[in-house]
């Protein structure tokens, strides 16, 4: 027994450090900023000229945007990441839908976006998350998404409390709060995507945690 026991414990140890290598390398980030693991891959691409063709239930992992003006990406709640409609160009804008990111109300997001620009340097993007509210009043957080296309590598960061909550005075006191997507607050949401020269923001959708409790 006692050689038994000696065999086996450090057979033991080896077996739980491996395993602990497995679970963090999600976390660890690759060279470009992203943590490793399995994604959704969404890129938003920006065209000088509008798409005409209909893209509605198109698919894909890509959202065409106007190089140059706003447009709408409206989002919709649903079990899983799809493109609904690939074409922002056009008066309804573009559809994405994705799963509630803080199904429990408490700002502890259970998947996490990560965002880089790509594309020729000088080109820049805005996003900020609004809704428009049973009355049709439209409202935008007091946070903006700010993606610039520098020369050199671009590396991804975490943009979850930009696309994935809101900042804003939502009740009307005078403070403003943090809500998550989706709150039973709001009504409609989208993404307000101002573009200025940027032609791929590409987005990466993790199933890894943001805590923004605190913030």
């Amino acid at each position: 027994m006692k050689n038994k026991r000696t065999f086996w414990f450090p057979v033991i140890i080896f077996t739980g450090i491996l395993m602990l290598i497995v679970f963090s390398s999600f976390a660890f980030a690759q060279g470009n900023g992203a943590p490793s693991g399995p994604h959704y891959n969404l890129n938003i691409i920006g065209v000088p000229q509008d798409k005409t063709a209909d893209m509605t239930g198109n698919q894909g992992h890509r959202i065409f945007v106007p190089l140059e003006r706003k447009s709408a990406i409206w989002l919709q709640e649903g079990p899983d990441f799809q493109v609904l409609d690939a074409n922002g160009t056009d008066r309804d804008g573009a559809k994405f839908q994705l799963p509630d990111p803080d199904p429990n109300d408490d700002l502890v997001l259970s998947y996490s976006v990560y965002a880089r620009a790509l594309g020729k340097p000088g080109g820049q993007s805005k996003t900020t998350t609004c809704f428009i509210d049973e009355y049709g009043a439209t409202y935008c957080s007091a946070e903006t998404l700010t993606l610039t296309r520098s020369k050199g590598p671009s590396k991804f960061t975490n943009v979850s409390k930009y696309l994935l909550t809101l900042y804003l005075d939502i009740d009307g006191d005078g403070i403003p709060e943090r809500v998550g997507l989706f709150d039973d607050k709001a009504y409609q949401y989208f993404w307000d995507y101002d573009n200025n020269g940027l032609k791929l923001a590409q987005l990466r959708f993790y199933p890894i945690t943001t805590d923004l409790s605190g913030q």
